[in-house]
């Protein structure tokens, strides 16, 4: 009998280890979770009530940015909220519900507590304490909050908050524009009506696209949002104000002769009514002692086939090793770990990890949202590859322009040889929908040339068959 213990069973990676050796003969399993209620952070406080809340403002948007219609509707945030916990409470119920019905199994047990190391491979929950064949770690990922003068001085809001806010003030300062700020920017400028002041470290947002894609958001949210996006801006201390909001000190790179080749720094203050902090996720390891299992956190301390580097024993999986946090990705590391548990058990080789960049933000509110399958021109660039690109406005396709999205454009890589299909991007209306189709077409290998001029209905992939038809052009 093998015994498997699972810390973090609620969560997204943890269920699919769970899952995955459940039905396994010879394995015993104990899974941990502390959650209240429990669901896992995609359902409570991550990508599902993110999707709630957008899809609201997306409503209010549409009328708002379309010449065609008059008056715009407010958006209830009271409503949001409920109707958001309603939905919410019933994904988590249901994640709870498939946990739980495991442990009704002779060889599961679930424990609802906290977990924390002894010593290797050893925890204990309570009063118990258990001595596992192997441990799967699963916590997920916590708010990163920098450090930055000041910070522990001031108030802030998370993305937690934002969607459980039921009002907003008048203005804010936005801190961290990755995939987090770029999808709750514009709810909080659509949907709280607020002014918002962007600090973005770069030139542009999106550091996985191809410079023209930050550009081109930049631009869509100063314009459709009235967003305030600061560039080549860096934090430098912080502090409150008299009236109870937030004062932020910053330096700003710019060129002393207009090109943009050298830099100098100036620095800048601005205040506001309320900080937003979206600065990412770290490893949730607090309270598991870690070093007490003789494991230690940082670059490089999960192998590829989700091992810990310092105990071959111990796996880990998801959003807490650091490596990608994306729900997709955590589920597909944890059939991995459970896979690679069992092979370890036998004495067999283990697998490694594997994926094709699949990426989606749901920028623009949805409707304008970025989408990266594969390589970039600029990653096949860096990989050294022989390639050919094409790019398409999505202005240039009629049905586009039909909807009122006429904004975006979208990138096709292939191989300049034998037009191997290596990448699409895309920023433009229903770009999301697209990268399923797209990573199909990027995981099998298919050749550019066997694509286009396939009837199909509807018709917004129009975009897609013009970049087929570009890049086999380019390949022949």
């Amino acid at each position: 009998m093998v015994h498997v213990a699972i810390v973090g069973a609620y969560g997204s990676a943890g269920t699919a280890v769970a899952g995955d050796l459940v039905d396994e003969p010879g394995v015993e399993l104990t899974v941990i979770d502390d959650g209240d209620p429990g669901g896992g952070l995609c359902i409570l406080k991550g990508c599902m009530p993110s999707k709630e809340v957008l899809s609201a403002a997306e409503h209010r948007f549409a009328p708002r940015d379309d010449p065609r219609l008059e008056g715009v509707p407010e958006v209830d945030l009271e409503a949001v909220y409920e109707i958001k916990e309603e939905h919410i409470g019933s994904f988590a119920e249901h994640r709870r519900s498939a946990v739980h019905s495991m442990a009704e199994r002779e060889n599961v047990e679930f424990i609802h507590g906290t977990a924390r190391f002894v010593d290797e491979r050893t925890l204990e929950v309570g009063d118990r304490t258990i001595e596992p064949d192997y441990v799967v770690i699963a916590t997920g990922s916590s708010l990163n909050v920098p450090e930055l003068p000041g910070i522990d001085e001031v108030d802030f809001t998370t993305s937690a908050d934002v969607f459980d806010a039921t009002d907003f003030p008048d203005s804010g300062i936005v801190m961290g524009f990755g995939y987090v700020g770029l999808e709750l920017v514009p709810y909080l400028a659509e949907a709280g009506g607020m002014d918002l002041t962007v600090i973005e470290h770069d030139a542009r947002p999106i550091d996985e696209a191809d410079p023209e894609y930050g550009d081109r958001l930049l631009d869509l949210y100063e314009e459709k949002f009235d967003v305030e996006i600061l560039t080549h801006t860096y934090e430098k201390r912080l502090e409150p104000t008299d009236d109870g909001g937030v004062r932020l000190h910053v330096e700003r790179e710019m060129a002393a002769d207009g090109s943009g080749e050298v830099p100098i720094a100036e620095t800048d203050v601005i205040e506001a009514d309320e900080l937003f902090l979206f600065t990412g996720r770290r490893p949730n390891v607090d309270g598991l002692d870690l070093e007490a299992g003789g494991l230690s956190v940082g670059p490089g301390w999960v192998e590829d086939t989700m091992q810990a580097t310092d105990d071959e024993r111990v796996f880990v999986v998801g959003d807490v090793n650091g490596k990608e946090p994306i729900l997709h990705v955590a589920k597909e590391q944890g059939f991995t770990a459970a896979e690679n548990i069992l092979a370890h058990d036998r004495g067999d080789d283990l697998a490694i990890y594997e994926n094709v960049h699949h990426h989606v933000i749901f920028s623009g509110l949805g409707v304008y949202p970025y989408a990266r399958v594969g390589h970039s021109v600029e990653s096949a660039e860096a990989a050294g590859l022989d390639y050919v690109a094409a790019t398409r406005d999505a202005s240039d396709d009629g049905v586009f322009k039909t909807k009122d999205a006429p904004e975006g454009l979208a990138t096709l890589v292939v191989d300049a040889t034998d037009g191997t299909v290596l990448g699409y991007q895309g920023m433009h209306y229903h770009a999301d929908v697209m990268a399923k189709t797209m990573q199909i077409v990027v995981e099998l290998g298919l050749d550019v040339r066997d694509l286009p001029d396939r009837a199909y209905h509807p018709t917004t992939p129009e975009i897609l068959d013009g970049l087929f038809r570009d890049a086999a052009d380019a390949v022949e």
